[in-house]
């Protein structure tokens, strides 16, 4: 469990980055024989393209960085827990094992809502740690979203204000 924080505490360093340019604060690092191979944080708003989630940036880094798309013995570390695309990604590229922090009730497919990540029907599946450092990574998404509203009722009310 020690490890997973560790590597949990990379993740959540990538999650900072994306917060400091307004993006939703998701991280993700991709480990490899105890060596960090790919991270990455969510750029959906910066590219504004519906896949730059952290979890892919980070799985198309590691197959670059690897040379191969089969990512076998790679565990993956990240924030918030997969989105069903994600899981695809991670299913697909033959991730060994994922370690997420926060659960997603609105649309985590590694346990949550679903978890395609065990799904005997596909030719692989990934272990799945739920959970590590939840808090933390739970935090930092409620007080991004928080931040976001209170931002937009002050538009609204400067915006009545002004007419």
């Amino acid at each position: 469990m020690e490890r997973d924080e560790y590597f949990m505490r990379l993740a959540i360093k990538e999650a900072k980055k994306a917060r400091e340019i307004n993006e939703v604060p998701i991280g993700a690092v991709i480990v490899l024989e105890d060596r960090v191979i790919s991270s990455a944080h969510n750029l959906r708003e910066t590219e504004q393209r519906s896949i730059a989630h952290a979890e892919l940036l980070a799985v198309d880094a590691a197959c670059k960085s690897l040379g191969s798309w089969r990512l076998e013995q790679a565990t993956l570390y990240v924030t918030l827990e997969p989105c069903p695309m994600c899981a695809g990604a991670i299913m697909l590229s033959r991730i060994k094992r994922v370690v997420y922090g926060a659960k997603d009730p609105k649309g985590g497919c590694a346990g949550t809502l679903m978890n395609l990540l065990d799904e005997s029907r596909f030719n692989h599946q990934a272990e799945v740690v739920a959970g590590v450092l939840e808090d933390e990574c739970s935090s930092l998404l409620t007080n991004f979203f928080r931040e976001l509203r209170q931002k937009k009722k002050q538009e609204k009310m400067d915006k009545n204000t002004c007419t």
